[in-house]
């Protein structure tokens, strides 16, 4: 089976792909990625020359490329992770994420239909549902309320994939997960940033009092799921996925600074974002029964793992953080 993998070349993406070559040795993986900031092409640069993978650099709301690739590759299945993603950055600026988010997944669906895949797998975040009180649970059922243009523009390109599932009987599923964390992880999110912080001995900015709560997932537990949804999942149907891993942000941070010997004293309290979100929590047990799914990694031993992963690869980090995989891509695939 030929499956394309939008934003392969990201975080979730690019241990999404290394997942699938892992796991279904049967199978050959397209990896379509624009390479904005959060898309690393070093992420997967051992895999060139493996002839079941395939990195296309282009923008997903490119029609003519989409259709391109569609029918050279005779894509059998999508799993559609590229998207802008940052809440900080939409609400700098929205626009982006309405055209990448939203019109790049009609331009996808569109071509789904056209082509006849087998299954459309719509990678989406439990931020769609907005925030929880301090009870209580996200299921499938919760009703839509995001709060910041990057959720808004998500929860509107769910609403679409769920159409094209109506309407055209495309083979839609949706997934909604929650934080994930793990390698490869662009610093501008919670846990790398705050790792990649102290370890240079930088203040760690902390939103507000520190106690809005995430639910943490590893990506590779999320991946694993994706993959369930892929091959199990029902058409039309939404999946969470979590990881009963609830931890206010506060604590997190100070987690970090203790699985890399720094001071609280690093902390630094500054002033909240705009309609920050005060908690999410996901219910799981769709998946779990459904897709017959479990996450496999305890989040203790997982987050010691991932401290591990970023202080034992500096200078990969050190790298996205300067700009300096810009080049590194310029010289890798320049001109091809």
């Amino acid at each position: 089976m030929n499956v394309l993998v939008t934003g392969g070349s990201g975080f979730i993406g690019s241990n999404l792909v290394r997942l699938l070559l892992a796991e279904r040795p049967e199978w050959r993986i397209v990896n379509l990625d624009k390479l904005t900031y959060a898309g690393n092409a070093e992420n997967l640069a051992d895999l060139e020359g493996n002839p079941r993978y395939r990195f296309v650099r282009g923008d997903i709301c490119n029609g003519e490329l989409i259709a391109d690739v569609f029918r050279t590759e005779k894509i059998h299945a999508v799993l559609h992770l590229a998207a802008e993603s940052h809440v900080d950055r939409s609400i700098l600026s929205p626009s982006i994420f309405i055209e990448t988010n939203v019109r790049g997944t009609q331009v996808l669906l569109e071509a789904a239909r056209e082509f006849g895949v087998r299954r459309f797998v719509h990678v989406s975040t439990d931020e769609v549902y907005g925030s929880l009180g301090p009870t209580g649970l996200f299921t499938e059922q919760t009703p839509l309320d995001p709060s910041s243009p990057y959720s808004a523009s998500k929860a509107s390109s769910d609403l679409l994939a769920l159409a094209y599932a109506h309407t055209f009987k495309l083979p839609v599923v949706v997934t909604r997960c929650s934080n994930n964390y793990g390698p490869y992880q662009f610093p501008e999110k919670l846990i790398p940033l705050m790792i990649a912080n102290a370890l240079r001995d930088l203040p760690l900015p902390v939103y507000g009092d520190g106690m809005n709560v995430r639910d943490w997932i590893h990506v590779e537990d999320h991946g694993r799921g994706l993959l369930a949804a892929l091959e199990k999942g029902e058409d039309g149907q939404v999946y969470n996925f979590g990881a009963s891993s609830e931890r206010h942000n506060i604590d997190i941070v100070k987690q970090v600074l203790r699985l890399v010997g720094k001071p609280e004293s690093l902390i630094k309290y500054v002033t909240d974002r705009p309609g920050h979100d005060r908690r999410y929590a996901i219910d799981s047990t769709k998946a779990r029964t459904q897709l017959g799914w479990a996450p496999r990694h305890g989040f203790e031993d997982a987050l010691a793992a991932t401290v591990r992963w970023y202080v034992e690869r500096r200078q990969w980090w050190e790298r996205i953080i300067s700009g300096e995989y810009l080049k590194y891509y310029e010289k890798q695939y320049g001109g091809r």
